[in-house]
């Protein structure tokens, strides 16, 4: 079991899958958050989620191709270095949702994965040297196997709440890839061939249970920081 301590007491129970977000720097002002009337940590991630996902303000990065990609390559670099599992991940203009099964501390994966993609996004933005992303990752460790389906759906049919596309898979930079029922089946969810909007239904009803539940009385998101090393999309 990993613990941190920052602000809160911060906990990663071993073999346990870890569902973290973290930002561009800049892109959530000092001055909005935390917001108030928001005091439990699952309540202001639900706020800054819809307000990453709604704001035209700040730093959007991430919706540069090239930046983009740099980002995926760096996700899946992890998995090859042996130091998470991955299961899902989306790729927003200026946050980017992981859920991962941790083989090393998550505050090691989390600084080589940060650290590697400000490096090489600076360069691509003639920024060297520049802060890229937010210290802080916020993350939740995952309770059950419901609560996994939930977040597999919460994240990849994110840019389907943001309005950026009508389905997950018509989103390029997110493990939904072409089809979510290619997806699902990889999973084992999917046995036969489902209709596209009862399988769409589905996956939003999971997505909004995940938020519904955090933005109850819940605390189990926390805030961790960590220390990085140094367009539109269709």
């Amino acid at each position: 079991m990993s613990f941190s301590r920052r602000r809160l007491p911060h906990i990663h129970p071993a073999g346990k899958w870890l569902f973290v977000t973290w930002h561009l720097d800049g892109s959530l002002p000092p001055a909005l958050f935390p917001p108030p009337g928001k005091r439990s940590d699952g309540k202001a991630f639900v706020w800054m989620d819809r307000y990453l996902d709604t704001t035209r303000k700040g730093p959007r990065y991430l919706l540069r191709p090239e930046i983009a990609a740099v980002v995926v390559r760096s996700i899946h670099r992890g998995v090859s270095l042996g130091h998470y599992e991955l299961r899902a991940w989306v790729i927003m203009a200026n946050h980017v949702h992981v859920l991962l099964l941790p083989l090393i501390a998550p505050s090691r994966l989390l600084q080589s994965l940060k650290g590697h993609t400000a490096r090489e996004a600076n360069l691509i933005l003639d920024r060297t040297g520049r802060k890229f992303w937010q210290a802080e990752s916020y993350d939740h460790w995952v309770r059950d196997d419901v609560e996994l389906e939930r977040i597999i759906a919460y994240i990849e049919n994110n840019p389907v709440k943001a309005g950026l596309v009508d389905s997950a898979d018509k989103y390029r930079w997110s493990s939904a890839g072409k089809s979510i029922e290619t997806s699902n089946r990889q999973r084992g969810r999917c046995h036969g061939v489902q209709k596209v909007a009862v399988r769409r239904k589905w996956n939003q009803q999971f997505a909004n249970d995940f938020l519904e539940s955090l933005d109850a009385a819940d605390t189990s998101v926390r805030a961790t920081k960590t220390a990085p090393r140094m367009a539109d999309w269709p």
